[in-house]
């Protein structure tokens, strides 16, 4: 069932000081949502956004959560859940990036279970938190999902990242058809799979053939109106779902062949991420 607009519900966004977070966290409280929760680690950053949103007329609660950390998690949504109530629209923002390098070449191997516990288990904990209110209720509720095209397609020099954004999209997803087939339509799941953003977080990633460096609002816009439409996947750009469906009916040989020509299995040799 499709939701006009978000006025009214309480809204939760992980990873919201900065780049998505913010813009999602500022699409809500233009919708008049009831309020809006800001989780992040970076303290200074979020006060800062929560200071900006509430003076643009939002009911701001903001936590400083550090989301690689379940108990960290459920302490969070216990004060939540005190202080604002159940959460009706949850966007599982938050993300790390390391790249660059071949596997073999990991240095810091700590990035191997931080990439792994913010990407992938974070979403699981903190949907955990507030998804059986959701069922539980009769409104309509949402869980949005910031996945990544690295989790439809294998992608050197990011091997661990897209190994966090396939369990990601995997779990969403199944989440959705176990919403459906227990039949509660009410709520819906949507994963969005975006390539490269111009966050900062990519910065020195290449785009590829077709495929630009994707601009945040636009990826912003297209994820919120399609949450509220209750769509259960977006892909973006259309060549990302190109590649996917190729890769999913060429020879092993031909797919690497095809993905390595169009530019993504080098878009990665520059990356340098965003600088601290």
């Amino acid at each position: 069932m499709k939701l006009d607009t978000v006025a009214g519900k309480k809204v939760l966004v992980t990873g919201a000081a900065m780049g998505l977070g913010k813009l999602f966290a500022e699409r809500a409280v233009r919708e008049g949502a009831a309020a809006v929760v800001l989780w992040d680690i970076n303290e200074a950053a979020l006060k800062d956004t929560a200071a900006e949103l509430t003076g643009r007329g939002g009911n701001i609660h903001h936590f400083v959560v550090d989301v690689s950390v379940p108990e960290a998690i459920a302490e969070a949504a216990e004060s939540v859940r005190a202080e604002v109530g159940t959460i009706d629209i949850l966007v599982n923002n938050a993300g790390i990036v390391r790249g660059n390098s071949y596997f073999w070449e990991t240095e810091n191997r700590a990035d191997i279970e931080k990439t792994m516990a913010i990407n992938a288990h974070a979403p699981m904990y903190v949907t955990l938190e507030f998804l059986p209110a959701m069922v539980a209720g009769s409104t309509q509720a949402r869980v949005l999902t910031i996945a990544s095209s690295a989790g439809l397609v294998s992608n050197p020099r990011m091997s661990v990242y897209a190994a966090s954004k396939w369990a990601a999209l995997g779990w969403s997803d199944s989440v959705r058809i176990e919403l459906e087939q227990a039949g509660h339509d009410h709520v819906t799941v949507t994963t969005v799979c975006p390539t490269y953003i111009n966050t900062g977080m990519f910065d020195g990633a290449k785009g590829f053939l077709f495929t630009p460096i994707l601009d945040q609002d636009e990826v912003v816009d297209t994820s919120w109106r399609e949450m509220k439409n209750g769509t259960p996947l977006v892909i973006l750009p259309w060549t990302s779902r190109l590649n996917k469906a190729l890769s999913g009916i060429l020879p092993i040989k031909l797919r690497d062949l095809f993905l390595n020509s169009v530019g993504v299995y080098r878009s990665m040799e520059e990356f340098t991420g965003r600088k601290k």
